[in-house]
């Protein structure tokens, strides 16, 4: 015969996960690239509509950084990587390659 608590006592399981520390990716500002690189690079590494980019964008360029994204540091790293992929901005002769990201653990 099983044993019950008694009243008033409570049976807890141990249900501690391991989830993964989140981490943001950060958008460097720098004086190589458009607005309208920013705002087409956001839309196809991340899928932003235009209106979403360009806040970005104005946020990157006013605050010099801006949280594109917030995830698990492989997410991230993933994103990252294709931000530094995306070349340089072809309306800027002074653009010598991609925009800068960086990978900082979230608060």
């Amino acid at each position: 015969m099983a044993t019950l608590p008694s009243p008033g006592t409570r049976v807890l399981e141990d249900t501690e996960t391991n989830l993964d520390k989140p981490y943001h990716l950060i958008l460097l500002d720098d004086d190589h690239h458009t607005y309208q690189y920013v705002v087409t690079m956001l839309a196809r590494v991340f899928g932003y509509s235009q209106e979403k980019g360009f806040a970005i964008a104005c946020i990157v360029d006013s605050e010099g950084r801006a949280i594109v994204m917030t995830g698990s540091h492989d997410e991230v790293s993933l994103k990252q990587q294709q931000i530094h992929a995306f070349g340089a901005d072809p309306l800027m002769e002074t653009s010598a390659g991609s925009m800068s990201a960086i990978v900082e653990p979230a608060c």
